[in-house]
């Protein structure tokens, strides 16, 4: 501690699942020993270790190079000893030497479940992935993923005494991600960062099939970027997310509520939604507090739009004869997270806020945009799509009026005070309150507004008790 010492000479060894022929490669930094076939290539581990020899050898500097041979994703092990050599030649160095053991690099992952619902669907589901954790030798990811699932009808609950349809409710999906372990930029200039980084091409479609409502399918690709600037604030850019849409069939049911709401009927209509958005996220922990706030802006349509305007395209804009959306959308959520004395009790708070607009090239938001409320993620007191916007109730004869529960505007705030109960069972008292609106009034949901004067006669409460098991790495909670 109280005398400086610099890197001497630093040897990188590396072996292979299977055991190969042995060689060695003199690199300008470090010798490198390897097993043939060379399953890395020798830029990526230069640019991973910032250990110099004849240079000041720091603590920083060897956590930096662990970090980021393992962010890699390739090793199943990364092991660095450094030695003093022999002190009679009176030399202040530490000889390194990192071994580090490659993994398998395809990895696959099957999952499967049954689900069953209130309203007497039952069916199976499987999700299957397969990863290669090395495309290029340098950690870089292909994954793939398939998912299924399929639902029929147990009973006559929602039939009507007519007999449930053979082709019963099911979805498919096939998407495919390629990912870099540090940010690449169009024209492949690449830069390494001090932090963890990713970027992330990404191309997919599902198929959704409802039989007594619509069958639609879905493609979506995107370019995204995910960084870290300092040891607290993480950034993710969405450069390019591009999602379309297409109705392929819809049901005499699921027209009739269509034409009932104009409003839902737009945001269900085949279009593009082209669009950029921006995610910034602060964790910091302190000895007897966390704060954490995330806050996220997308804007969709806007370049599209600005492009064809200069073009001199007049009205509505569309792509391959489909008008694409155009909207701004913001949210922002803290959680704040106090101990209280010396015990083991907590208290947390969380506040979120939301807005969406639609304007220009679109009048509404797109379904899948809107915001919605209540679950056990929100205000608990309320299922999912039970509550808002506003005032607003959908008929009690309308089954389908959850369709309605959707607003461009959300408000929600929690507090939940946690404490020890027996061993990891712990106890939470609990406060839930906000509500979703419309920034647009709309005269097919009365009291859906949002009105300064109506909003504290609007904000919904819930309370309650309940239990969390705790076992670090997952809370289970009733």
């Amino acid at each position: 501690a109280l005398r400086p010492y610099t890197t001497g000479s630093l040897t990188v060894q590396l072996q292979n699942i299977r055991p190969g022929i042995q060689d060695t490669l003199r690199l300008q930094d470090y010798r490198l020993i390897y097993q043939k076939k060379l399953k890395i290539r020798p830029k990526v581990l230069s640019k991973a270790i910032t250990l110099d020899s004849g240079k000041l050898f720091t603590v920083a500097d060897q956590n930096k190079t662990l970090t980021n041979l393992n962010k890699l994703g390739i090793f199943r092990s990364v092991n660095l000893s450094v030695t003093p050599p022999d002190s009679l030649h009176g030399r202040d160095t530490l000889d390194v030497e990192i071994a580090a053991a490659f993994d398998y690099p395809l990895e696959a992952e099957l999952e499967m479940n049954v689900t069953s619902k209130s309203n007497s669907l039952l069916g199976p589901g499987l999700s299957l992935r397969i990863n290669n954790n090395n495309l290029f030798r340098g950690g870089e990811v292909l994954s793939l993923r398939l998912n299924g699932s399929y639902e029929w009808q147990t009973g006559n609950r929602n039939s009507g005494g007519t007999k449930a349809s053979l082709l019963n409710s099911y979805e498919f999906g096939l998407n495919a991600s390629l990912e870099f372990p540090k940010l690449i930029f169009p024209g492949f200039f690449s830069r390494v960062t001090a932090y963890p980084s990713r970027s992330r091409i990404q191309l997919g479609a599902d198929l959704l099939n409802r039989p007594k409502f619509f069958k639609l399918i879905s493609f979506s690709t995107s370019l995204s970027y995910d960084w870290q600037s300092s040891p607290n604030s993480y950034h993710s850019v969405s450069i390019l997310k591009l999602t379309y849409n297409r109705l392929l069939h819809t049901s005499a049911e699921f027209d009739s509520t269509l034409n009932e709401n104009p409003a839902i009927a737009l945001s269900f209509r085949n279009q593009f939604i082209p669009a950029m958005s921006y995610t910034y996220t602060f964790d910091k922990s302190y000895p007897r507090n966390r704060l954490y706030w995330q806050s996220s802006f997308t804007s969709a349509g806007n370049l599209l739009y600005g492009i064809m305007e200069l073009c001199g395209q007049k009205g509505p804009k569309k792509i391959f004869n489909n008008q694409f959306a155009q909207f701004i959308k913001a949210t922002s959520e803290v959680r704040f997270y106090q101990r209280i004395g010396e015990s083991a009790s907590w208290l947390a708070y969380r506040f979120m806020i939301g807005a969406a607009h639609p304007y220009a090239n679109s009048q509404v938001i797109p379904y899948s945009e809107q915001f919605y409320i209540g679950g056990a993620n929100s205000i608990r007191a309320f299922t999912i799509r039970s509550l808002g916007p506003g005032s607003y109730r959908p008929p009690a004869d309308n089954k389908n009026g959850y369709l309605d529960q959707t607003g461009t505007f959300k408000l929600e705030a929690n507090v939940e005070f946690r404490f020890k109960m027996i061993g990891k069972l712990n106890g939470a008292l609990f406060v839930d309150a906000g509500n979703i609106w419309l920034l647009k009034k709309d005269k097919d949901r009365p009291g859906a507004e949002l009105t300064w004067r109506g909003l504290g006669r609007e904000i919904a409460l819930g309370t309650g008790f309940g239990l969390r098991y705790d076992i670090s790495y997952l809370v289970i909670r009733a």
